[in-house]
Parts: C-alpha cells; sequence; structure tokens
C-alpha cells in the first residue's frame, strides 16, 4: 500500500473507531432518558461505524490468526499497562485533573485484568486448545473486569454487581 493511502486508512481506522464508541455512549446515555428509539438508531450507527473500522483493520493487514492476534492484544495491554496510563495519570494528577486521573486509573486496573485474560487465551491456543468456558463480568461504569465470579460490588467504582454487563 502506497504510503499517503496508508495513512489516509489509518486515520480512517482512528475516526470510525472514535465514532462507534462515542455512538455507544450516547446510546446508553438515550437510554436513562428514556428515549429508546434514539438509543436504537446511535446503536445501529455505533455498529456501522464498527464494520467500517475492521474493514480498515482488514486492508491495513493487522488481521492475523488467533495467535497473533493475542500476541498484539497482549502488547497493546502491556503498553498501556506500563507506560501510556502511569504517564496519563501523572500528567493528570500534576494538572489537576481528578476526573480524568480516576478515569484513566480505572481504565489501567481494568487493562491489567485483560492482560491475564490474553495470557490465559495465549496458553490455550499454544496448548491447541480454547480457552475453557468461564464468564466475564463488566462493570458498566468504570471498566472493571471479572473474569469467573462477578464481585458483590465493584472494588473500583462501588457498583453493583447486578449492574454488571455479563459476556
Amino acid at each position: 500500500m502506497k504510503k499517503m493511502t496508508e495513512e489516509n486508512v489509518k486515520a480512517a481506522l482512528a475516526g470510525e473507531s472514535q465514532a462507534h464508541v462515542k455512538y455507544a455512549a450516547f446510546a446508553f446515555k438515550a437510554e436513562s432518558e428514556n428515549l429508546p428509539n434514539i438509543a436504537r438508531i446511535f446503536r445501529a450507527n455505533s455498529f456501522a461505524e464498527q464494520v467500517h473500522a475492521s474493514n480498515y483493520v482488514k486492508v491495513l493487514g493487522a488481521l492475523g490468526s488467533t495467535k497473533d492476534n493475542l500476541a498484539a492484544a497482549a502488547g497493546g495491554e502491556n503498553f498501556e499497562i506500563e507506560e501510556m496510563y502511569p504517564a496519563f495519570i501523572g500528567t493528570a494528577q500534576s494538572q489537576g485533573e481528578k476526573a480524568a486521573e480516576t478515569y484513566f486509573g480505572w481504565a489501567v486496573a481494568a487493562e491489567k485484568v485483560h492482560a491475564h485474560i490474553y495470557r490465559e487465551a495465549q496458553r490455550a491456543v499454544a496448548a491447541g486448545q480454547d480457552l475453557a468456558f468461564k464468564p466475564i463480568h463488566v462493570c458498566p461504569v468504570c471498566g472493571f473486569t471479572a473474569d469467573g465470579d462477578a464481585p458483590d460490588k465493584c472494588p473500583l467504582c462501588g457498583t453493583a454487581k447486578a449492574k454488571f454487563v455479563t459476556f
């Protein structure tokens, strides 16, 4: 792929990815305001943006085997844990941005669980197997992730177990 096209595809991937996430957040907000049909259009468009972004991942050649994808995912999580979020937290602290500091802290705690889950999955794939089933629970407020049993309340933000989303 020629460099200018590659840069354009990367920019489109970033934009579509952000739109996907924003529209999903907009859907939650519309639901909370008892506007289910507006939430539905946000969810539909969020999905469409995800499709666009996924197509750009493919055209960039960034979609490998599951083994390759797990390695990329684990590497991304480790970068966030070891470098990105510590730097972001330090900047937020030095600038007195408490909300950003809190959200960054919540994210790094979840990333540690994600990295652990990816390591388990890598071991399973290396053994020629799928990962053994256990539910994964995600706090809808802070993103805390628990594999196996969900805590009675989120250890980061206190959200009740009943509100966790289960996968």
